[in-house]
């Protein structure tokens, strides 16, 4: 087992354990701001999962009907794993506003702040666990998990802050039900926030997006670095698949070199570009240049 799968493992574990309690203290209190960070978890939940899939096929080697590898799977995951997020970030608001017009009473508010802390914490350790091996690993379908335990980190402290609001309320004689409802709204507007940052992160890729500026850069560095004065480039095209960077140009090369040489020129150039983006798979088209010929 890799560490991108146990790490996605983990997550499941912590989600479905988080569920449980969120839900039965949610439906025991009757405080939809709680079950909203219930439902939050249980998106959490299946986005783990998704994840566990893509990390687990992402690295396939390329077979026939899949030449250029199964990394863009990565992506795929991310785009559902968002789509899951706006979903349930709708259906929560549809719930909040009814339970806004329609106060219901909140009970075993204590309880509810007390799980909703620990769920702050669990979801701390092991978003960060997450974040690490997907920088490390380069996994968009990790990051996007870490970033969906990140927001539930954020979001259950809040339920926590809305519900101890109600509970100090309570105990000076005023019924701030109302307080539920307003958080499980602010719950939704936050995780649809970062379920469109993930949507338009994961969607790039799949659309051939080049790499980024930095990495471009780095890429002519690097080809002018080994080509020298008697070689150019041109033709760059770069794109984005899961982890990997695709990398192709034309190089053109002294009309008298052999093809062994400039074979080996070519093997230099994608060592050299390798080293510093590892993830990257180069291909170069070889072309003289009869501007000297004679």
């Amino acid at each position: 087992m890799n560490r991108k799968t146990s790490a996605a493992l983990i997550s499941v574990g912590s989600n479905s354990t988080l569920i449980v309690m969120k839900m039965t203290v949610g439906i025991f209190s009757g405080s939809v701001s709680i079950i909203s960070e219930a439902i939050h978890s249980a998106m959490d939940l299946i986005a783990a999962l998704i994840a566990l899939f893509a990390v687990s096929t992402s690295d396939l080697p390329p077979d026939d009907n899949h030449p250029y590898g199964h990394s863009k799977i990565e992506n795929v995951s991310g785009v559902l794993e968002a789509l899951l997020i706006l979903g349930a970030a709708a259906w929560i608001v549809y719930e909040a506003i009814s339970k806004l017009f329609n106060p219901q009473p909140v009970s075993a508010i204590g309880l509810g702040v007390v799980v909703m802390l620990i769920s702050a914490l669990v979801n701390l350790l092991v978003s960060r666990h997450l974040y690490r091996v997907a920088k490390e690993e380069e996994s968009i379908a990790l990051q996007a998990d870490a970033l969906h335990l990140k927001a539930d980190v954020l979001t259950s402290l809040g339920v926590a802050v809305g519900l101890s609001v109600m509970l100090v309320a309570g105990y000076l004689g005023y019924d701030w039900y109302f307080i539920d409802a307003v958080v499980a709204i602010f719950v939704a507007v936050f995780i649809s926030r970062e379920g469109v940052s993930l949507l338009c992160e994961a969607f790039r890729p799949l659309l051939d997006h080049s790499i980024s500026d930095q990495e471009l850069a780095l890429t002519c560095q690097t080809i002018k670095s080994v080509c020298g004065p008697e070689m150019s480039f041109h033709q760059l095209r770069t794109r984005y698949s899961g982890r990997r960077r695709h990398i192709d140009f034309h190089l053109t090369v002294p009309k008298s070199m052999c093809v062994d040489a400039a074979h080996q020129q070519c093997d230099r150039i994608e060592a050299a570009i390798m080293a510093v983006l590892p993830n990257a798979e180069v291909l170069i088209h070889v072309e003289p240049d009869y501007r000297h010929s004679t």
